[in-house]
């Protein structure tokens, strides 16, 4: 049996793509929670103004007693220098896991981690989802792995009797965050209200940058009273900050900045939507290699 093979009118093809793009400039970019905000400078200046609970070890009732520290999160919040002297952060709790109709046995489960790559904002070493620490096993936060006693490792859950706790091993650090700190929440801005005449101010913000279905991350933008740009692109595979530069054009709402990649530039031609200047849109170039990009702004 022979598939028809349907044909598109090139008309309409034109208007599907529209309105595709146009799903593509409404959707809302997710906004980070509570725990994003505690990145590798706040938890480096908390820690040394002695803002979290340094901990010999960390029981099932004290998380359950801090479980909902901080807002919007209902899991406890323990931040860990590692033996390698890097921050990280945790959000943990205790649970069972059950072995057959009648045992089961206590576990620390992770439910996320973050270890950060040291003297950087907020670069990534190591990160990662439900992981479950049974008694005997270590968690290496610099690895990100559990691992066993022989690898060392940073934490350790430690079951004796009826009692369980979770341990720093080793020259580790560890601290249970008991309140929330004030301030860690990034400021919200004035609210973008757009007028008759386009103002190249319009581009001050974030956005939520996607680059040829490869790459994405968070654009930061600012731009000066002579109309040169500056800012940081910030990778989502690992948080990696990069910075550029660049400048707006002629018309005003065309932008182009370039950024400055470990081993090549990237530079970007753009054109900010004139009505909301809630979308970016533009071609980039790496190399000899030419790609479209869109942008869609990150509101309070």
């Amino acid at each position: 049996m022979r598939r028809r093979r349907l044909s598109v009118p090139p008309a309409v093809a034109f208007r599907l793509v529209v309105i595709a793009l146009a799903c593509l400039a409404l959707a809302r970019p997710a906004r980070g929670d509570a725990f994003d905000h505690y990145t590798n400078p706040v938890l480096s200046k908390a820690i040394d103004a002695g803002a979290f609970q340094e901990a010999k070890q960390v029981t099932p009732a004290q998380l359950l007693e801090n479980d909902r520290v901080l807002p919007g999160i209902t899991s406890a919040f323990l931040v860990v220098k590692t033996n390698q002297g890097r921050n990280a952060k945790l959000l943990v709790r205790a649970a069972r896991q059950k072995v057959d109709a009648e045992r089961s046995v206590p576990i620390f489960l992770v439910e996320r981690f973050v270890t950060y790559k040291e003297g950087e904002e907020q670069t990534v070493l190591a990160s990662g989802r439900s992981l479950s620490l049974f008694p005997g096993f270590r968690l290496s936060l610099d690895m990100g792995q559990v691992v066993p006693d022989s690898l060392g490792g940073d934490l350790r859950f430690v079951v004796e009797g009826d009692k369980a706790s979770v341990q720093p091993v080793g020259k580790a650090k560890l601290y249970l965050v008991t309140r929330a700190l004030p301030d860690v929440e990034p400021k919200k801005g004035p609210k973008l209200v757009v007028g008759p005449k386009f103002e190249p101010k319009y581009f001050n913000g974030t956005y939520k940058l996607y680059d040829d279905g490869r790459r994405s991350g968070r654009l930061v933008l600012k731009v000066d009273d002579d109309g040169s740009v500056s800012g940081a692109y910030y990778s989502d595979r690992d948080g990696q900050k990069y910075e550029l530069h660049g400048h707006v054009g002629a018309p005003p709402h065309s932008i182009q900045f370039t950024v400055k990649l470990p081993r090549v530039e990237q530079t970007f031609q753009g054109w900010l939507f004139t009505g909301d200047a809630k979308a970016l849109t533009g071609s980039s170039r790496m190399a000899d290699r030419e790609a479209g990009f869109y942008a869609i702004r990150v509101e309070d």
